[in-house]
């Protein structure tokens, strides 16, 4: 049995903190605002895995509300929800992302990031597509004000 989850999440970049995408820190004048480390890649993965399982969405599990997640890396949200998908049977066919900035370019910095999420996700990089696309300068994403992520996310049952 198969199932498809889609994830989406956005974020506001401003001065002061780090950028991370995908658990890299990506060097750049400005970050992204969150509770959390405000991960926007790492976010809408975790979202495209609960709406796959039906288990809500990111802010349901994590609440911005709760400071226990106040600056949380969310590389470690992932982890927990990667237990989640274990528990309820399922692991990882592939997943396909696109990070939506106008800047700063990321073409440079894919790889390094594939390669993270494959590793801490334990599945191969074949398994991780991270696409980076720009709005053209248009809307607060084209304005640099802004980065967005679209997540799909195909999860099998598992053999074992």
């Amino acid at each position: 049995m198969y199932r498809i989850g889609q994830g989406f999440d956005l974020h506001r970049l401003v001065e002061g903190r780090a950028l991370i995408l995908g658990g890299i820190k990506i060097s750049h004048s400005k970050g992204l605002l969150g509770h959390s480390d405000a991960d926007v890649l790492i976010h809408a993965i975790i979202d495209s895995f609960l709406g796959a399982l039906c288990l809500g969405d990111i802010g349901q599990l994590f609440p911005d509300t709760d400071e226990k997640y106040k600056d949380a890396d969310s590389m470690n949200l992932l982890r927990i929800v990667l237990s989640k998908v274990k528990e309820e049977g399922y692991e990882i066919v592939n997943i396909d992302s696109t990070i939506q900035a106008q800047e700063p370019k990321l073409m440079p910095h894919i790889i390094s990031i594939r390669q993270n999420l494959a590793k801490n996700m334990y599945i191969d990089l074949n398994q991780i597509s991270v696409k980076a696309k720009t709005y053209e300068k248009q809307d607060s994403i084209g304005h640099g004000e802004a980065i967005a992520v679209y997540c799909n996310t195909l999860l099998k049952k598992s053999s074992v």
